[in-house]
């Protein structure tokens, strides 16, 4: 591309090149424009008349910040203000007047919630904490189910106590932790 610029654009020579080269004409004329023009260099943009003063900015800020208002939202307190017969400044001025200080976020303290940790049952010997659990079995016929009670040791892993009963209820399991515990407790006692 570079060398195809170079040459001179008068005459037949920078088409032929471009041709030779698979490079578009219009890519190269871009290229020769771009270096006999200076660069353009953005002005910056003129502040509007009816602009915020320093002062004034600041107090909209204090505003923002107070006891009163500082766990609303800035819609919020603008309509607040408004309802009190003042008026400082739009919702929108306000939002970059937080952005300023790098206050646009959730403005409200807010409660961070703890990194949850899954529950451990640790058993350093037998039946010493017991797991249960009800599965659903199939039963005879379509859409008849049976319910299968299970206490296991997690320690031995072994299986405890069982019920199979028709209905999942709380009122079947206590019966069965019962007559399970009273059955370990007569195994330890013999």
């Amino acid at each position: 591309m570079t060398a195809v610029i170079a040459l001179a654009p008068a005459g037949g020579l920078a088409a032929a090149a471009c041709a030779a080269f698979g490079v578009s004409r219009a890519s190269v004329h871009r290229h020769r424009g771009r270096l006999i023009r200076p660069p353009v260099v953005p002005r910056p943009r003129p502040k509007p008349k009816r602009a915020l003063s320093t002062e004034q900015r600041l107090a909209v800020r204090d505003i923002l910040r107070e006891p009163d208002f500082v766990d609303l939202a800035p819609a919020e307190i603008y309509a607040t203000l408004l309802d009190q017969g003042v008026y400082h400044c739009s919702i929108r001025t306000m939002y970059r007047i937080l952005d300023e200080h790098d206050e646009v976020r959730e403005r409200r303290q807010q409660l961070r919630h703890p990194v949850y940790q899954k529950p451990e049952l640790l058993a350093e010997g037998p039946n010493e904490v017991w797991s249960w659990d009800i599965s659903k079995l199939m039963g005879p016929a379509k859409w008849t189910y049976f319910y299968l009670y299970g206490i296991i040791d997690i320690f031995s892993r072994r299986v405890v106590g069982w019920c199979v009963a028709d209905a999942e209820t709380a009122s079947l399991f206590k019966p069965l932790f019962e007559q399970t515990l009273a059955s370990i407790t007569l195994r330890r006692a013999s």
